[in-house]
């Protein structure tokens, strides 16, 4: 079972685009929905990814990146890290394994990928 937190990681597209529209953007539903965005898949939406999906309005890309990296549990930009950069955050890399399919994803908890650093 899934920590409250990280329960996002078990969404459907409908339960991204219910998410999407909580937050009060209504009109991107279809947006995540085309383009089949489940809980997993959240971890590549960013201002960088989100024009992909046919957002195009600046504050609305500012304000749902935000939304995502809270929901997320992160506050770094993913996918924009140079190595002259500190390390990343542990919690942003876990969401990128998590975000993969397959039993070794599913079967991966916080503590293992913790445990799996450690060594």
């Amino acid at each position: 079972m899934l920590a409250g937190n990280m329960a996002f990681l078990q969404w459907s597209c409908d339960d991204v685009a219910g998410w999407i529209e909580s937050l009060g953007y209504p009109q991107y539903k279809a947006c995540f929905t085309d383009n089949l965005i489940t809980g997993r898949k959240l971890i590549y939406v960013n201002c960088i990814y989100l024009p992909r999906l046919g957002i195009t309005d600046f504050k609305d890309i500012q304000a749902i990146s935000a939304h995502v990296r809270e929901l997320l549990g992160i506050t770094e930009t993913l996918w924009s890290h140079s190595i002259a950069d500190p390390p990343r955050d542990n919690m942003g890399l876990f969401l990128e394994k998590k975000s993969r399919t397959g039993a070794q994803a599913d079967n991966l908890t916080f503590q293992d990928f913790l445990d799996d650093t450690q060594e």
